[in-house]
C-alpha cells in the first residue's frame, strides 16, 4: 500500500470540495446565458473536439487506473488517477472558453440559424431523442459526480482506503460514464456546428 499524501482533515477538505463544487455547478449553469461576440481567427469549436478528446483520454486512463490497482500496481494507479483529474480540470477549462466563445448549437439545425424548424426536427428524427436522452444522463452524472470524485480521491490522498475502495466502486463507472458519453455527445452534435 501506499503512504498517506495529504494529512487528514474532513472538515477543511469537505468544505473546499463543497465550495468547489458548488463554484464549478454555478459556473457552468451561467454559461447557458452568457456568451462574449467578441471575433478570434480560429475555429471557436476546436474546444469541443479538444473536450472530447479530453473525454477520451480520462475513460483511457481509468481503464488503465483500474487495471493497475486490481493487479496491485498502487502507484501506476495513483497516478493515472491523478492525471484523469488533471485532465478533467482542463476539460473544465477548455468547456467554459468553448461555452463562452461558441454559445449554444442546436441538435438538427442544418443551417446553422439557431433556429429549429419543423422540417430539421423531421430530419433529425429519432436521433434527436437518442441525443438528448445521452444529453441528460451525461449532464446530470457530470454534475453530480464531480463531488463524489473528490471524496474518493481524498480518501485515497489520506491513505483511508477502505473508506476509498468503497466509494470508488460507485465513483470510477460514474465518471467512466461521464467520460465516455462527452465523445459520444460531441461526435452526434458536430456536424450542426
Amino acid at each position: 500500500m501506499l503512504q498517506a499524501t495529504f494529512q487528514k482533515n474532513d472538515r477543511k477538505a469537505f468544505w473546499l470540495i463543497g465550495i468547489f463544487s458548488v463554484i464549478v455547478f454555478a459556473v457552468v449553469v451561467a454559461l447557458g446565458q452568457v456568451k462574449f461576440n467578441i471575433s478570434v481567427n480560429f475555429n471557436v469549436h476546436v474546444f469541443a473536439l479538444i473536450n472530447a478528446a479530453l473525454n477520451s483520454m480520462v475513460a483511457v486512463f481509468l481503464i488503465g487506473a483500474l487495471y493497475a490497482v486490481k493487479t496491485r500496481h498502487y502507484l501506476v494507479h495513483k497516478r493515472m488517477m491523478m492525471t484523469a483529474l488533471v485532465l478533467s480540470i482542463l476539460f473544465l477549462v477548455s468547456y467554459i472558453a468553448h461555452h463562452l466563445l461558441a454559445g449554444d448549437t442546436r441538435f438538427g439545425d442544418l443551417n446553422h440559424d439557431g433556429l429549429l424548424s419543423e422540417a430539421e426536427k423531421l430530419q433529425a428524427g429519432g436521433m434527436r431523442i437518442a441525443y438528448f436522452l445521452l444529453l441528460i444522463t451525461h449532464i446530470i452524472l457530470a454534475t453530480l459526480i464531480l463531488p463524489i470524485i473528490l471524496v474518493t480521491a481524498y480518501r485515497g490522498l489520506t491513505g483511508e482506503f477502505s473508506m476509498h475502495r468503497k466509494i470508488a466502486r460507485y465513483t470510477w463507472p460514474l465518471w467512466f460514464y461521464v467520460a465516455v458519453t462527452g465523445p459520444v455527445v460531441y461526435w452526434m452534435i458536430s456536424p450542426y456546428y
